[in-house]
Order: structure tokens, then sequence, then C-alpha cells
């Protein structure tokens, strides 16, 4: 159904339901069943249907697959076990001594990974928004370019084509961590990388119910290699995760549309607070990256952070003042989130190029209402309060400090 897709010239939300996901044949039920068998008949040896053994190949991780490749722009499309398990997929493409090039700001497992695990890669922190200061000094065993844009936890935008453009250069991979941006607001084969890889755990899946992972690539040569290991090592997901996985692509396009417009209704309270020493966010026209941003995505995205005053202390208390957003790892789903990065997702990158500071706080907008959002802040950022039309403890109106606005 993905040429068909093509050819129809169907809308990002239209493929989200329909692609890879036609109507059971046998059945004609409208969603698609969850495949548990683990093994399949063959009418002769090597003859059978598209399917031997769970591991290789699965129906229901098919119509995944064929789903989030058609969203990405991609030929191929790989689900896994986890994030991790993708990216670990990814890193053995390289061979010992082939030199990753890692952003400076990257999510804390995926330094853990490459830093600690596949120890017969070297690795470089850099600045991949300063493109020209990284061609005036690239590494001559670089092999591949990691990159996440937005950034895990300063939310920090790079040129996706620009990057690329100087890694082929040189003949390097580019990999895009797509996990906080999504296809909905971000396309990066279309911009030049190579590999895309989410968390699919994020808001893929959106609902914090399902751990997974999605690799999405259009050249058939790297897909070939990628989907030997994948079976090889055999980190792939269960029929069911591949299953609730799907159900939440199919709302992804109305879910980011929501996470972006209550992210800058909390941008809208942060900026100018005096509790805030700085807010990270895209949209903001003095954000690092900011011109990439505004250049490559739909829109900025559901991802908030921001420095407080009063160092890390503060920023621990603020956080376990919270309500409604909830101090727990992970991101990307309909509830909000709020965690402390030093202490949590980020504490393995602690004395590393990575390391973050102690007085930031991640925020992952959900969808709730935003009045009950910015309410909740409100009263964790402190002030006096008053019961808000859900029973959210929120400050009046007339009492709010002035705010800044998000930028155009």
């Amino acid at each position: 159904m993905g040429e068909r897709a093509a050819q129809l010239g169907w809308a990002f939300e239209t493929q989200a339901i329909h692609v890879g996901q036609e109507a059971d044949p046998a059945t004609g039920a409208v969603v698609t069943p969850i495949s548990l068998s683990t093994t399949f008949r063959q009418h002769a040896v090597g003859q059978h249907q598209g399917y031997e053994y769970s591991r290789s190949g699965n129906p229901t991780r098919t119509a995944l697959e064929t789903c989030v490749a058609a969203l990405e722009r991609a030929g191929h499309g790989l689900s896994f076990a986890s994030g991790l398990a993708a990216e670990d997929n990814i890193l053995r493409l390289l061979a010992p001594g082939g030199r990753v090039l890692l952003g400076n700001d990257a999510y804390g497992g995926t330094f853990r990974l490459i830093s600690r695990v596949h120890t017969a890669l070297p690795w470089s922190a850099v600045d991949l928004l300063d493109v020209d200061a990284l061609a005036a000094d690239w590494p001559a065993d670089t092999a591949m370019v990691w990159l996440e844009t937005p950034t895990n936890p300063l939310l920090r935008c790079v040129d996706i084509e620009a990057v690329a453009a100087l890694a082929h250069r040189h003949g390097a991979l580019v990999v895009v961590d797509n996990t906080f941006a999504t296809p909905a607001l971000q396309q990066p084969l279309t911009l030049g990388a190579d590999v895309v890889v989410h968390s699919a755990t994020k808001y893929l899946g959106g609902h914090s119910d399902v751990v997974g992972g999605f690799v999405a690539v259009d050249d058939d040569s790297l897909a070939e290699r990628l989907r030997f290991t994948q079976n090889a090592a055999g980190a792939v997901p269960a029929p069911f995760d591949c299953y609730l996985t799907l159900r939440g692509v199919k709302t992804l396009a109305l879910r980011m549309e929501r996470h972006c417009s209550n992210a800058r209704a909390v941008v809208d309270l942060l900026v100018g607070h005096p509790s805030v020493e700085r807010v990270y966010y895209p949209q903001l026209p003095d954000h690092p990256g900011h011109a990439a941003a505004a250049k490559q995505m739909n829109d900025f995205g559901g991802m908030v952070s921001f420095t407080v005053r009063g160092g890390a202390a503060r920023a621990m208390d603020i956080v376990a003042r919270t309500e409604l957003f909830t101090l727990a790892e992970s991101l990307g789903a309909v509830e909000s989130l709020i965690e402390h990065p030093a202490r949590m997702t980020h504490a393995s990158a602690a004395g590393s190029p990575l390391e973050v500071p102690d007085n930031l706080i991640r925020l992952s907008v959900g969808i709730e209402h935003p009045d009950d959002l910015v309410a909740d802040l409100e009263q964790a950022l402190g002030g006096s309060v008053r019961t808000g039309r859900s029973g959210c403890r929120r400050v009046a109106a007339a009492e709010r400090p002035p705010t800044g606005r998000s930028g155009p």
C-alpha cells in the first residue's frame, strides 16, 4: 500500500491510518490483527507465504514497519524491542576504529551505549550547530555522525542538511534521532540523513504503555545490513507491542498538534517568570538552532526545558511540587511529565562533555487542557493560589508576573 499511497498523494494523517493496514483478507477486520504465532507453515522446504519464524518477520510487525517507513519517507522500516536496541543495531554497522561524532547535547542512554558498550568505536562530543568549526576540525577517522534535533535535554536544533552535506563529503554516515520531532514535524531522510532512529516508546506509541524502537532508511544496501543484524541479534518487539505502537501512530498527527500548542502555553508562562533563569524551546528567536528548526520542522514540538534560579535544590523542590506534571522519566505521551535530567535521564553523562546543568528541569508537555498545565506550573514555581476550574491550584491572572511570548 506504500506505493499506492504515494501515487494517490495521501497526506500524512491518511497514511498513518491506512498504510500497511489493509482490512484483513480472511475476516474483513479493519484493525490489524495481532499475529501471535511463532512459526509459520511451509508448503515445501523454503516455500512459505512470506513468514518462517517470528523473530525474522511477523505480520503485525510488518504492518508497523510499513506504516512508519512511509511516514518517514523511507523505503525500509525496522522495528526493535527498545530505542536502545535500535541504536545498538545501527552502531553495529561500523567496523572497529570507526569514529562516532556525537552532538555535545544528547540522551544519556545513547552516550552510555557509545562510550561504555561499543568501546571499539572512538567517539567525540562536538558542537553540531557550528558546522564551519566542525568542517575546519573534522576528525579523519569519522565514520558516523550521530545527531539529535531537537536535542535531549537542551532542545538545540541542528541543521540536518548542512551536517549531512559535510559528513557525506568525508564519506561518513549520518544518523538522526527523530524521537523528539517525530515524522509529523520533521523527516530527516528528505534532508540528507542516511538513517533515522526513534525510541518508539515516546511519541510514536504515545501512551506510556509500550517500549519499542524504530529505524528507517531509504538505501537498500543499508537496509539489508540492518535487517541481517536485526534477525541475527534478535532484539525484536513482540506482536502485541507492535500493535500498541501502530495504534498510537494513528493519532500521532493530532497529538503533536496539541503537544505543540500546549508547549507554547507553558513557554508563555516560563519566559519572564522571576523563578526562571532561561527557557529552552526551539520557537524562541534566541534559541540555539532556532533558524534550523524554523527551516526544517513543521512545528516546534512538545518538549520544554528551563533552568531555575536557586540551583539544584530549587529545581528538585519544583519537580516535587507539581500535581498534574508527573515526576517520571520518559516523554512523548498523552500525560505531562516533569524530571530533573542531571539526576534522572542524564545521570550517566555526569562528568562528561555531555553533563547537563543541575538546575535544569525538563518537561514533556502532554495533551491535557493548557490552563490546567499552566496553573500547575504556577503553583509549583511559587505564588499565592486559588482553586482553578478543574480543582488544580492556580495563580489568579491579576497576580501573575509579566510573561514573554514564544516567538513567531
